[in-house]
């Protein structure tokens, strides 16, 4: 009996020794995971700054930004900077300088500081879902640009009807805008046609219809260009008449629908262009890459972290998301368009 209790107290305490040795290693083990954790944020910089361009003015955009600094700040456990830029090329600059370790910025930027700085691109800007949009040819001359009967299709943005021809959209459904789509139709604008062009810099207004026309064999020196300032004023220009063709984002239209509302059936869409990349988000290359990582983690949800994010999203920066899908392959091209067109 004396025997069995001391075998029995033996394994009692070899079973504790195990116990004591398996919690010994499981402690060990999360120490050292939260040693390495503490370690890889040892090498983040203790701030970052975030340079953009708003999409509205106003005197406290600087406030403003809080909101998303804030809640950068509190889940990367670093200080967060908002700073506003002047200009998009301002955000470039930015990132060259090291005043600016992030950038929200356009098309043409991300392309600048892609290749000017080796920035990152980290991030796209989604408007309703889209990560890009085609330019659009718009007339009120049907007969001559429309190979069959225009139909009603709904710009979902505004929740409008408006007219399309040439099979770019379905009738009864909500409009794509996917693009490119019926450009062969351009071949019909003959020369000394007034076409409603917007400032060079603008590439839906300009860039890409030019670049469109060449590659449909039209002789772009021959048109008779109507200059306007903004889409809004070309989709005017070609409802009253003092243009039969102009070019602006998809859908234009409603930029004056309030206005005149006979835009909706009085103009038709009848082209496409290939598609223009949304601007986006790049990060300086010497950011650490788990940092970058958890950066595009936090942005790429942020409009779903609260109704307050979704309201700055829309207020401050004109989006309704950002996308870790890049599609990289679309800024480089508008590199090229960009470069071409660069004064």
């Amino acid at each position: 009996m004396r025997k069995s209790a001391l075998a029995l107290g033996a394994l009692v305490t070899t079973a504790a020794l195990s116990l004591t040795g398996c919690s010994s290693d499981s402690n060990s083990d999360a120490t050292s995971a939260t040693s390495a954790a503490a370690d890889d944020k040892a090498n983040w910089p203790k701030s970052i700054t975030i340079s953009l361009v708003p999409a509205t003015e106003g005197e406290n955009l600087a406030e403003a930004l809080k909101p998303l600094t804030s809640y950068l700040s509190e889940n990367l456990g670093i200080e967060v900077n908002g700073v506003v830029a002047n200009d998009y090329a301002a955000t470039v600059e930015a990132i060259g300088a090291n005043q600016a370790q992030v950038a929200i910025t356009d098309a043409g930027s991300l392309y600048n500081a892609m290749k000017q700085f080796d920035a990152e691109l980290l991030l796209r800007d989604v408007r309703f879902g889209a990560t890009s949009y085609a330019s659009v040819a718009y007339t009120n001359n049907p007969d001559k640009y429309c190979k069959d009967e225009p139909v009603m299709a709904t710009y979902e943005a505004s929740k409008t009807e408006f007219k399309y021809c040439n099979g770019i959209e379905k009738a009864g459904e909500t409009a794509s805008g996917q693009g490119p789509a019926a450009t062969d139709a351009l071949k019909n604008i003959e020369p000394g046609t007034k076409v409603a062009m917007q400032a060079a810099t603008s590439p839906a207004g300009y860039q890409y219809p030019i670049v469109t026309l060449e590659d449909e064999g039209v002789d772009v020196d021959k048109l008779t260009q109507v200059p306007v300032q903004g889409n809004n004023n070309a989709m005017l220009a070609v409802l009253k008449g003092d243009a039969e063709v102009g070019f602006g984002y998809w859908d234009a239209r409603a930029s004056i629908i309030k206005e005149a509302p006979e835009a909706a059936t009085d103009m038709v869409a009848f082209a496409y262009t290939e598609m223009i990349p949304n601007g986006g988000v790049v990060v300086a290359k010497s950011l650490p890459e788990d940092l970058k990582a958890k950066l595009a983690e936090l942005m790429d949800t942020y409009v779903d972290s609260s109704d307050e994010a979704k309201q700055v999203m829309q207020d401050l920066v004109g989006l309704t998301d950002w996308t870790k899908d890049t599609n990289q392959a679309e800024i480089e091209r508008y590199g090229e368009i960009y470069t071409r067109f660069k004064s």
